[in-house]
């Protein structure tokens, strides 16, 4: 097991959620794809670089994509948040840079808010 692949615990919850397989073509398993995914979103390298033991990157990407244009994903986040709540802490955070020249403006510089430059 490499480092982002689903646990078997893990792997339980989430494959309910994803769509059945169709018919026609047999699908490539579902948790080699998806742990190719995760791999690829917690890395941030590039879809060209995913390890072969994920399988063809094509495949992996266009997954991700189909699922994303069905919503699957939100479909998934949302099932995991409902099973724990407690964890919603964490899922969104962010950070607000400032422009690199946001500190260097003038010192006590008057600021005239818009509305009274426009009321007479």
């Amino acid at each position: 097991m490499a480092r982002y692949d689903l646990s078997d615990a893990e792997w339980m919850l989430v494959e309910p959620l994803l769509p059945k397989p169709g018919q026609g073509k047999p699908r490539v398993d579902d948790r080699r794809v998806v742990n190719g995914i995760f791999h690829v979103l917690r890395t941030g390298a590039p879809w060209r670089d995913l390890p072969e033991r994920y399988g063809p990157y094509t495949t992996v990407y266009n997954r991700f994509n189909r699922w994303a244009k069905r919503a699957i994903w939100l479909t998934v986040f949302e099932e995991l948040a409902r099973r724990s709540p407690q964890s919603l802490q964490l899922i969104d955070s962010s950070i607000v840079r400032a422009h690199q020249h946001a500190a260097g403006g003038e010192k006590g510089a008057r600021i005239t808010p818009l509305a009274v430059l426009v009321a007479d």
